[in-house]
C-alpha cells in the first residue's frame, strides 16, 4: 500500500503543477501561440535530451537483453486499448463520432504523466522502461492510431515516425552506450581533460536540459487544459463512455493480458511489469487533441476527453495500482 501512496503523492504533485499551468494561462501570462511553441520545445527539444542521457546512463548489453520485449509491449498496450475502443465505437449511432471515440480510448498518456511516477517508484529502471515503451507506442500512434482517425494509413505518415526526435534520441543513446566504452560514466564529472571530460560536459548539459521535461510538460498540459470545455450536453454520454473505457476497462484488460504473458514465460522484471500497468492506466494523451485536428477527428470530443480523464485519473490510477499490489501481480 505504501507504493500506492507514492503514486497518489506523485499524481497530486503533478496535478498541482498542471494547475499552475492552468492558472498561468488563465491569467493571460501564456498566450496560445506560446503554448504551441512551448509544447514543440518539450517534444522536439528537451524530451530527446532526457531520452538520450537516460539511455546512455542506464543501457548495457545485460539491461538491453532484459528489455528487448518492452518496445513490443508498447505496441501491445496501445493496440489492446485501441481494439477495445474500436469495438465499443461500433455501438455509437453517429458514424462520424466513432473514429475519435476509438482513438482517445486507445491513446493513454504514455510518457509525460507516468515518467515522474515511475521515477519516484522505481528509479532509473522505471524511466528506461517508459522510454522503451515509447518506441512501440510511437509506432502504433503513427500507423494504427492515424488509420483509426483517418480511416486509412498513408506512406507519408512513416516519415513523421522515422524522423521523430524522441525515437532518434532513443536509438542514438542505445547505440552510443553499447559501442563506446565508458559512455555510461559521462553523466558524472570527469577528472581528466581529454575526450571523456569534453563528452562529460556535453552529456551533463543535455541532462540539465532534459531535467526540464517533466515540469515543462506538466505546465504545458495545464495550459492546454485551460482552453478546454467539457459541458457540451451532446458529448456527456460519449464522455462517460470514454472515461469508463479509458480509465477502467482498457487498463484492466491490458493488465490481465500482460499478467498472463508474464505467467506464460515472457521475461519481465517486476519493475517493468508494474511500469507497463501504470502506463496502461493513464488518462487520454494530450497529443490526441492535436491529432484529431490534424487528421479530421472530433477536436471537441478529444479535448473534453483529455480534460475529464486527466482530472478523474487522480483517483483511478492510485486505486488500480493499490489493487494490483494487493493481488500480488
Amino acid at each position: 500500500m505504501a507504493d500506492a501512496g507514492i503514486v497518489l503523492n506523485k499524481i497530486a504533485v503533478m496535478f498541482l503543477v498542471m494547475l499552475a499551468g492552468w492558472l498561468i494561462c488563465r491569467r493571460g501570462l501564456l498566450a496560445p501561440q506560446f503554448q504551441t511553441a512551448l509544447g514543440r520545445l518539450v517534444v522536439d527539444g528537451v524530451f530527446p535530451a532526457l531520452v538520450f542521457t537516460q539511455m546512455l546512463g542506464s543501457v548495457s548489453p545485460a539491461t538491453l537483453r532484459a528489455s528487448l520485449w518492452i518496445p513490443v509491449l508498447g505496441l501491445v498496450v496501445m493496440g489492446a486499448a485501441a481494439a477495445i475502443g474500436v469495438l465499443a465505437a461500433r455501438g455509437l449511432r453517429t458514424p462520424t463520432e466513432r473514429p475519435t471515440f476509438a482513438f482517445v480510448i486507445g491513446t493513454p498518456n504514455w510518457v509525460y504523466l507516468p515518467l515522474p511516477i515511475v521515477q519516484g517508484l522505481f528509479g532509473a529502471e522505471g524511466v528506461r522502461t517508459v522510454l522503451l515503451l515509447n518506441l512501440g507506442a510511437q509506432i502504433f500512434l503513427w500507423t494504427g492510431g492515424v488509420a483509426i482517425l483517418r480511416g486509412q494509413f498513408e506512406r507519408r505518415d512513416l516519415q513523421q515516425l522515422v524522423t521523430n526526435p524522441g525515437l532518434l534520441a532513443t536509438v542514438a543513446g542505445i547505440v552510443v552506450a553499447l559501442l563506446v566504452p565508458g559512455a555510461g560514466d559521462w553523466g558524472t564529472p570527469q577528472g581528466d581533460h581529454g575526450f571523456g571530460w569534453f563528452a562529460g560536459i556535453v552529456v551533463q548539459a543535455l541532462a540539465m536540459l532534459g531535467s526540464l521535461t517533466i515540469p515543462l510538460s506538466l505546465l504545458v498540459t495545464g495550459a492546454q487544459l485551460s482552453g478546454l470545455t467539457w459541458d457540451d450536453p451532446s458529448h456527456r454520454g460519449l464522455l462517460a463512455g470514454v472515461v469508463s473505457l479509458r480509465l477502467l476497462v482498457a487498463p484492466v484488460v491490458t493488465i490481465i493480458l500482460i499478467h498472463m504473458l508474464a505467467l506464460a514465460g515472457l521475461p519481465l522484471t517486476v519493475v517493468a511489469r508494474h511500469t507497463i500497468y501504470l502506463v496502461a492506466a493513464m488518462p487520454v494523451a494530450i497529443s490526441c487533441s492535436l491529432f484529431a485536428e490534424r487528421f479530421g477527428g472530433d477536436a471537441r470530443l478529444s479535448a473534453s476527453s483529455i480534460f475529464v480523464s486527466t482530472l478523474l485519473s487522480l483517483g483511478s490510477v492510485p486505486v488500480l495500482y493499490a489493487l494490483i499490489r494487493a493481488l500480488g501481480w
